[in-house]
C-alpha cells in the first residue's frame, strides 16, 4: 500500500510543478486536466500526510518512556495509546481513498421503475417509489426530469424514467438496482388481507455521446400519433417516438412532449444510457467475478428490500438491515439505508484487496 502511495506521491508533486508552468496555464485544456486529477489526488496525499505526522509524534512518545520522571513516563504511554487509536483510524481512511473509484460515480442517472408482479397494486407502489426518490432529489439539491411515463389510470405506473442530474448523483443511488417488494392491505381489499407486490429499480449512469458511439444506419425510428385521454387532448400531430437499434434489439418510446424532435432526443438519451449498461455489465462479466463474492450485487432480478407497512418497517436484504422507520423512508430518508450500504460495499472491496 505504501509503495503506491509513494509513487501517488511523486505523480501529486508532477502535477503541481505541471500546474506553475506559464505553458499549461495558457492551455485552458491541458491545465484543467490537470488541476482535476490534482484535486482527485489531494485527499489522499493529505491523509498520508497525517499518517506521517501521527507516526512522528508517535516517534517523539516512545523516546520519553525511559525518562526518569515516572509522570512522564505515564504521560507518554497514555499518549501513544491515543496517538496508535488516530493512526489505525488514519490507515483504514488510506485503504478506502485507495479503493478503485468508479468511473460512473460522479454521473447524473436514469432511474426507471417498473411495476412487476401484482397488478393496481404494484403500479401504485412504483408511484411511491417514483415519489421517494423524487422526495431524496429535493434533498440533495439534484434536478429531476420526467423522460417517459406510462401511467396505469388510477394514479400508478407500469413504468416511469427519470434523468436525475446532480453531484454525484450515481455514487448515491447505483445500489438501489433491484427488487423492491412491497406488503401492505390494498385500498380495494374488501378481507384486510396483506398483498405482495413487486416493482423492479434500474439506475443507469447518463451516457454521453463520448460514452457510447450510436451508428444511425444502425437505427429504426418510427414516428406515430401518441395517445390521449380522448376529446381536445387527443395528440393530432405524428410526435411520438419509437427507436429500435437493431445490433442490440433495445426498443425505446418517448411520446410525453409536443414535439416530435424532444422526443427523439429524450429516447436518443436513454437508448444511450441503456447501451451504456449494458455494455459495461458485459464487460463486468467478462472481466470480474467480484460482485458475485458480495453479499448482494445490486442484480436488476434480485430482491433487494421489503417494505412491510402493516410493521411500519423497511429490511435491506442485502446487508440484514432492518428499520422501523417507513414512513421516514419513504418520505425520502433513503440515507438510512445508503450510507450502510456504502460502508458494506466498500468493506468487501477492502476484504478483496488484503
Amino acid at each position: 500500500m505504501f509503495a503506491r502511495i509513494k509513487e501517488i506521491e511523486e505523480h501529486y508533486d508532477e502535477l503541481e510543478v505541471t500546474l506553475g508552468r506559464p505553458e499549461v496555464i495558457r492551455d485552458q485544456k491541458t491545465y484543467q486536466k490537470a488541476a482535476k486529477e490534482h484535486s482527485a489526488l489531494m485527499p489522499i496525499i493529505n491523509t498520508f500526510r497525517e499518517y506521517e505526522a501521527l507516526q512522528g509524534e508517535i516517534q517523539n512518545n516512545r523516546s520519553l518512556l525511559d525518562d526518569p520522571d515516572p509522570e512522564m513516563r505515564a504521560l507518554a504511554k497514555e499518549e501513544i495509546e491515543t496517538l496508535g487509536s488516530n493512526l489505525e483510524k488514519v490507515q483504514e481512511n488510506l485503504r478506502l481513498l485507495l479503493l478503485p473509484k468508479d468511473e460512473n460515480d460522479e454521473k447524473n442517472i436514469l432511474l426507471e421503475i417498473r411495476a412487476g408482479t401484482g397488478g393496481d397494486e404494484a403500479g401504485l407502489f412504483a408511484a411511491d417509489l417514483f415519489r421517494m426518490y423524487s422526495r431524496y432529489a429535493e434533498l440533495k439539491s439534484w434536478k429531476t426530469e420526467i423522460l417517459g411515463v406510462s401511467p396505469t389510470g388510477i394514479g400508478g405506473f407500469k413504468e416511469i424514467v427519470v434523468l436525475i442530474e446532480g453531484k454525484m448523483v450515481y455514487s448515491r443511488l447505483k445500489y438501489e438496482s433491484g427488487v423492491h417488494r412491497v406488503q401492505r392491505v390494498p385500498e380495494t381489499e374488501a378481507q384486510g388481507r396483506i398483498h405482495t407486490s413487486a416493482v423492479t429499480v434500474a439506475v443507469l449512469p447518463e451516457a454521453e455521446d463520448i460514452d457510447v458511439q450510436i451508428n444511425p444506419e444502425d437505427l429504426r425510428i418510427d414516428v406515430y400519433r401518441s395517445s390521449g385521454h380522448g376529446g381536445q387532448h387527443v395528440n393530432t400531430t405524428d410526435s411520438a417516438v419509437r427507436i429500435t437499434h437493431h445490433p442490440s434489439g433495445l426498443v425505446v418510446t418517448c411520446q410525453d412532449e409536443k414535439s416530435q424532435h424532444k422526443n427523439k432526443a429524450k429516447a436518443m438519451k436513454v437508448l444511450r444510457s441503456r447501451l451504456l449498461d449494458k455494455e459495461q455489465s458485459e464487460q463486468q462479466s467478462r472481466i470480474s467475478q467480484e460482485r458475485k463474492s458480495m453479499v448482494g450485487s445490486g442484480d436488476r432480478s434480485e430482491r433487494i428490500r421489503t417494505y412491510n407497512f402493516p410493521q411500519g418497517r423497511v429490511t435491506d436484504h442485502r446487508i440484514g438491515l432492518t428499520l422501523y422507520k417507513l414512513e421516514q423512508t419513504i418520505q425520502g430518508d433513503l440515507d438510512l439505508f445508503i450510507d450502510p450500504l456504502i460502508t458494506h460495499f466498500q468493506t468487501e472491496s477492502l476484504k478483496q484487496q488484503q
